[in-house]
């Protein structure tokens, strides 16, 4: 009788044994002897290569996790946010310049708007540099004696910089009413030199770096939120009391904002990479010194 043949088993088999499974992909990327993670590994340490260290993708092949950082996520999320309101104010300052149609329709919208009362008045004053300044001062005087109490290296930074800032706006706000000369509204008079606003260029700085400083150091979200809406509703307030008073057009107050827009995210981006150096060169409790 005719023995029955026998399966014939994989490369490396004696052929005793039935068939067995070659190894795909999940058996290719399955732990070694002792769970390391590596595929071509027995023992327990880490591996030496890159590419060992780098994330699977969910296939199970090695790769990096979109979306990969590049040009246009750098530009989107820091340099689009200082290039937007730049070019809104050049496009602003161009129409002004030339009183072009959207300058018209600007002095136009102005008419309408302006009804001078009371409220409006007290508004704009809180524009004027001996209301906001000392607003500032007192915060950064305060942000930086908690920042030297707490021992922290360049304590003096947050406050110093911001202090710059304010010192910053009349050096570019003067030079721009100069340059461009735009008559004020009919309720000032003759005269010129009212765009940008200086008003609210003051107010945006003075109150939007004494919250950017202020910040870090509110310990709850419900109160940073509260600290931004306050700012905010300051600086609204401002630009109402400007339009409805009479004293600057509305693009006067929105070239200002634009102008500082640009100003405060640097001041941010300042701040920001500071509190990332100091976090990184500050060891924690669980780790030890680095």
């Amino acid at each position: 009788m005719r023995d029955t043949p026998r399966p014939q088993g994989t490369v490396g088999d004696t052929g005793s044994r039935p068939p067995q499974l070659r190894p795909g992909r999940a058996l290719a990327h399955t732990p070694g002897a002792s769970g390391s993670g590596s595929p071509h590994r027995s023992d327990s340490r880490s591996p030496q290569t890159p590419r060992g260290a780098r994330r699977p993708d969910p296939d199970g092949r090695p790769g990096t996790t979109p979306p990969v950082p590049g040009w246009p996520t750098f530009l989107l999320g820091r340099l689009g946010f200082l290039g937007l309101p730049a070019l809104v104010f050049a496009l602003i300052t161009w129409q002004v310049a030339a009183h072009g149609p959207l300058a018209r329709a600007d002095e136009h919208l102005s008419r309408t708007l302006v009804h001078p009362d009371r409220a409006s008045e007290i508004l704009a004053d809180l524009g004027n540099v001996a209301v906001a300044v000392p607003v500032l001062a007192v915060v950064l005087g305060y942000v930086a004696w908690r920042a030297r109490a707490a021992g922290r290296d360049r304590w003096w930074l947050p406050s110093l910089a911001a202090a710059a800032l304010m010192a910053v706006v009349p050096a570019l706000i003067v030079p721009l009413k100069e340059l461009v000369a735009r008559p004020g509204p009919p309720v000032m008079g003759p005269g010129t030199g009212f765009y940008p606003s200086g008003h609210t260029a003051t107010a945006v700085i003075a109150y939007g770096g004494a919250a950017l400083v202020l910040m870090p150091w509110l310990r709850s979200t419900g109160a940073r939120r509260a600290l931004l809406v306050g700012c905010l509703a300051l600086n609204l307030g401002v630009a109402f009391g400007l339009i409805r008073q009479g004293y600057h057009w509305p693009l006067d107050v929105a070239a200002g904002w634009c102008l500082c827009a640009v100003l405060l995210r640097s001041l941010w981006l300042l701040l920001s990479r500071n509190s990332r150096r100091r976090s990184a060169g500050t060891p924690s409790s669980r780790s030890g010194p680095s």
